[in-house]
């Protein structure tokens, strides 16, 4: 049994322990101009300050990946179909990373209509490493809504994402709703016993 676990199990019912001891979840994000790492804490918003660790990947290492099992990564696509740069520093670490017994759940940012050919690609490139690295994927999410022309991260043959897409270029109104309504989703697909929080953003 892990600390965590351990601590969770002893101390947590107590709130003896801050919430960084006791989160469940563990959100990693890459981010150059902001909106990935806005996004990233819109989710801990909705799961709970206490339920869910946030990490910018730039500051993380693999033994931060080994303290948990239910994992969420967030990942923006730049230009043509280009891998964010902190995530591309950590390229080699998360494809040395065990994550058999894990579930994952993933967001991408992109912008549909100015980069139509390479909407959410690292997003797709970051789920096929994490899933031949053994993970439980979680989270995929609808096409619907969305125009594009092309993108890694669609599930072939069906209308799904392999992740939450967010395009905060084109469309920030729906982010909201987008948010509201895949956090509702991963929380069930996670188990989590805490309640999804409502939140105004």
């Amino acid at each position: 049994m892990k600390l965590r676990e351990c601590a969770r199990l002893i101390y947590g019912r107590a709130g003896w322990l801050v919430g960084d001891v006791v989160a469940e979840v563990a959100l990693f994000f890459g981010s150059d101009e902001g909106n990935t790492e806005g996004v990233a804490h819109r989710i801990q918003n909705r799961l709970g300050a206490d339920v869910c660790d946030v990490f910018d990947i730039a500051d993380a290492t693999q033994l931060e990946f080994a303290d948990y099992d239910k994992i969420i990564l967030g990942i923006p696509t730049w230009d043509f179909g280009q891998i964010q740069s902190d995530w591309e520093e950590f390229w080699d670490d998360v494809s040395e990373v065990d994550f058999s017994g894990k579930v994952v759940a993933m967001f991408g940012l992109g912008d549909q209509f100015g980069y139509g050919d390479f909407f959410l690609d690292a997003l797709g490139m970051l789920h096929d490493v994490v899933k031949q690295r053994g993970a439980t994927m979680i989270g995929y999410w609808s096409t619907e809504g969305y125009e594009f022309d092309a993108s890694k991260a669609k599930v072939e043959d069906e209308d799904l994402f392999v992740g939450l897409g967010i395009d905060e270029d084109q469309q920030p109104e729906l982010t909201k709703q987008r948010l509201d309504e895949w956090c509702q989703q991963i929380h069930g697909e996670f188990e989590l016993g805490t309640p999804l929080l409502a939140v105004d953003d």
